[in-house]
């Protein structure tokens, strides 16, 4: 064997190895998450020893790295195969049917492709910003999904667009467990004719109604000590993860000793918990301040979902982010999964009854309670696009266009 081809070879074999241990890495994390994570844990996947992972990645870090990068180069190579499709149609529906069906192969026992990436923020600065700008660059691509903006405003469309695909194409793993992969292929029909068309009966109806009820932040000096904790939390996972919201961080931000946050939870996971059960709490409550007023079932849907992205955008303590699940062990996780399939059960139910009573076009409500739970979630995301716009209702409703015109509708 000549001295080029032993190369290539051994190159191959390195190669191989490499992506084993970077599969084997990815399947640990969307179990366990970042921080349960090991190089021994990853090593024994595989059959290997630690010292033959650390070959290859000497820090965890690196191979966190590694697991996020080869995850985002498959979205965007997934992307860019829907942006050569001839129009935003085809577009949408090539990159959800790509998703669907690596969902498939994943279900297969294709292990390790792709992580949730609900934990890059928890990674050092250095080597976040190379990550994060490739994500930008997916964005970049799905926003150009819908057509070259020709202005601001039809720009600010795209990119809520955009977000809000991918945010629901990152949840669907999530809540198709429910389903047998025998049914994939009528969600993913389902999934595109509610994103492509929009909810309402008539497109682009969107006339919420104020909802009143006290779930909204007040002043800071009416709550007790464990509330401001929660809120403080809240928002600090929200922008840090659950590894950089750090119990010192916490303490820290409400001018108070770490000793004060023990005397109301035992561990962070419990705050954790106790964070998630308040943000469901309060949208549970505005669920039903929205089914209490005497309009048709679309208004009473349409209204909730302004208030609620209105809390992401511009309360003081917004819902807490799903990227915190993905830290809580397996216990925890299911019972999180459970209380949120639980209230998009109830958008479902509220779909059901809007279809009934002719204000909501005929569609999949159990998928479309489910793209509403992953659009809620998401807005978070998008204060700073909120921001740019001159009043609060031209931000809700430019977002929310995306269910109530859908996302092929022409800007207006």
């Amino acid at each position: 064997m000549s001295k080029s081809v032993a190369k290539g070879v051994e190159t191959r074999k390195f190669g191989e190895k490499r992506g084993a241990i970077v599969h084997a890495a990815g399947a640990l994390i969307n179990e366990v998450g970042v921080q349960a994570t090991t190089l021994a844990d990853v090593a024994r996947a595989i059959g290997l020893n630690a010292t033959s992972v650390t070959y290859y990645f000497p820090r965890k870090e690196q191979l966190v790295v590694a697991v996020y990068d080869e995850t985002l180069t498959v979205m965007e190579r997934m992307a860019s195969a829907a942006l050569a499709e001839k129009d935003p149609a085809a577009r949408l529906r090539r990159y959800i049917a790509d998703h669907v069906a690596l969902r498939k192969r994943i279900r297969a026992g294709e292990r390790g492709r792709v992580a949730a990436l609900s934990e890059i923020r928890t990674l050092d600065q250095e080597v976040q910003e190379p990550l994060l700008a490739h994500y930008r660059r997916v964005v970049d691509i799905v926003r150009r999904f819908f057509g070259e903006a020709g202005s601001d405003g039809e720009r600010a469309l795209f990119s809520a667009r955009a977000h809000i695909l991918l945010e629901a194409l990152m949840w669907w793993p999530v809540w198709s467990l429910q389903y047998s992969v025998l049914d994939f292929k009528r969600i993913e029909a389902r999934l595109f004719d509610v994103l492509a068309h929009g909810l309402p009966a008539m497109k682009g109806r969107f006339d919420p109604q104020a909802l009143i009820g006290n779930w909204r932040t007040g002043d800071d000096g009416d709550v007790n000590q464990n509330e401001a904790f929660l809120r403080a939390a809240t928002v600090m996972i929200n922008e840090r993860g659950y590894r950089g919201a750090s119990v010192n961080r916490i303490a820290e931000s409400l001018n108070v000793t770490k000793g004060s946050f023990y005397h109301h939870h035992q561990a962070k996971d419990d705050l954790v918990l106790a964070c998630f059960q308040k943000s469901y709490d309060r949208m549970s409550s505005v669920q039903m301040g929205g089914m209490g007023i005497g309009t048709d079932y679309w208004t009473r849907l349409s209204s909730v979902l302004a208030e609620l992205v209105d809390m992401q955008f511009f309360d003081a303590t917004p819902l807490l982010r799903t990227t915190a699940l993905q830290a809580l062990d397996a216990d925890h996780k299911i019972n999180v999964v459970t209380r949120s399939n639980r209230l998009a059960r109830r958008f479902a139910g509220m779909l059901i009854d809007g279809i009934s009573d002719g204000s909501v076009r005929p569609i999949d409500p159990l998928v479309a309670g489910q793209v509403i739970m992953s659009t809620v979630n998401s807005a978070y995301e998008a204060r700073l696009w909120a921001a740019r716009f001159e009043r609060p209702e031209q931000a809700i409703g430019t977002y929310l266009s995306a269910l109530s015109d859908g996302m092929l509708a022409p800007s207006r």
